[in-house]
């Protein structure tokens, strides 16, 4: 931070800026540690890897049971000590541009919509 190195206490620098005495703290040690002087991303995924690192063996069981639905997929991870949510199956699919069309319990009719 450009004020603290003009010579400014951390608190002035803190007030200059309209934040914190503890931002401006933290800011001035990122600073020297890292040489940075702006905020690190945000957000993100930060779990997919964990789906990610069992993706052969869940496409595989995929490929075996194609019409699996994700709670059934989910439990058989389970068994294996693979811990997911639904949701996170569902996401691992899409990033894989894979989808589950559902067969018609009835055939189609041929007067109208079923």
């Amino acid at each position: 931070m450009k004020a603290v190195s003009e010579g400014a206490s951390r608190r002035q620098a803190a007030e200059r800026f309209g934040v914190s005495p503890a931002s401006a703290i933290r800011w001035q040690e990122s600073f020297e540690r890292e040489g940075r002087v702006a905020a690190k991303p945000q957000g993100g995924d930060r779990r997919s890897q964990h789906v990610e690192a069992h993706a052969d063996l869940i496409l595989r069981l995929r490929a075996e049971q194609p019409t699996l639905i994700l709670s059934a997929l989910r439990a058989l991870l389970a068994e294996r000590g693979i811990a997911t949510s639904e949701s996170g199956l569902s996401r691992f699919f899409k990033r894989h541009r894979i989808t589950h069309k559902k067969t018609r319990s009835t055939p189609p009719s041929s007067s109208g919509r079923t």
